[in-house]
């Protein structure tokens, strides 16, 4: 009997000192992650900062920004386990997180595939940040280019946050990529009036319009006949950014109406002809036709 007691509080005593050394163990864990969260931020500022001083893009300055971020974590959070876990070592972890990933890839295949896409976006730039862009129904301006996401704002001031993967397997429309872009304006003139001058007065004009760069030249192009007017299109380049495009657009329908105006240039409103009949007479006018016997 005394023996057995002697064993149960031998085992009792064992118990408590491996519960000793987990709590242990833990606390050290969680102060490992708490020095980890503190260092993954300095990490990060310290990344950002040396980046900053190099010729590198937004977009690679991110990125980089963002795996060191994610890589400082991972490495706490391996040192932690290894704390916490005394007996397994730092090789059977790495073997058992390879083993998991079949598992976790199958079960976080989007944000795993969103991530993938992030990067190939931020190593690739086929848009950077602050280029304004269009992805489907959404046009913005680029704001953050993430792992996960691309955030784009809006002209409304709307924040829209996209998934990499989606970004990256639709067709994007890159607004800003050149230096200067082009726009079309549509109108018509009488078809009284002299085409060749009207042609000169407008792109004269059209060149005179402040934000409006004379190379390539303002065009103005005859693209067809009207139901009322003989349809033009003035083709001039500006500055790619949406506010500028839309300025000089306002300017140039102001400076094109005072110029037709003062050279006598109709633009005219549409116009429907109205023919009236007589119907008794229209009666009376057609020919009788008298069957054959």
């Amino acid at each position: 009997m005394d023996i057995l007691i002697q064993r149960i509080q031998e085992n009792i005593g064992d118990l408590l000192g491996q519960s000793i050394g987990v709590g242990f163990a833990l606390i050290f864990a969680a102060i490992v992650l708490l020095i980890t969260a503190f260092m993954a931020k300095w990490v990060r500022r310290g990344v950002a900062l040396a980046s900053n001083r190099t010729a590198l893009s937004l977009s690679l300055r991110s990125l980089f920004v963002q795996t060191s971020y994610i890589t400082a974590w991972l490495i706490g959070i391996l040192i932690a386990c290894v704390i916490a876990f005394p007996d397994l070592r730092l090789g059977d972890l790495i073997g058992l997180l390879g083993l998991s990933s079949v598992a976790v890839g199958f079960a976080f295949q989007d944000i795993f595939k969103n991530f993938l896409a992030g990067i190939l976006l931020l190593i690739q730039e086929p848009f950077r940040i602050g280029d304004q862009i269009q992805i489907g129904d959404y046009e913005g301006t680029v704001e953050d280019i993430a792992i996960r996401s691309t955030q784009i704002r809006t002209y409304q001031g709307h924040r829209i946050v996209i998934p990499n993967a989606i970004v990256f397997t639709s067709p994007v429309q890159v607004l800003t990529a050149f230096p200067q872009r082009r726009t079309n304006l549509a109108f018509g003139i009488d078809y009284h009036t002299p085409l060749e001058e009207a042609i000169r007065i407008l792109r004269e004009t059209a060149s005179r319009v402040e934000g409006v760069l004379l190379e390539p030249f303002p065009l103005v192009d005859v693209v067809g006949f009207g139901e009322s007017s003989i349809n033009l299109v003035i083709r001039y380049w500006t500055k790619p950014m949406k506010a500028d495009t839309n300025l000089v657009q306002t300017r140039m329908i102001m400076a094109i109406k005072q110029s037709c105006e003062r050279h006598k240039i109709s633009i005219p409103y549409p116009i429907q002809t109205v023919y009236w009949f007589e119907q008794d007479q229209l009666q009376n006018d057609q020919p009788t036709v008298t069957p054959r016997k």
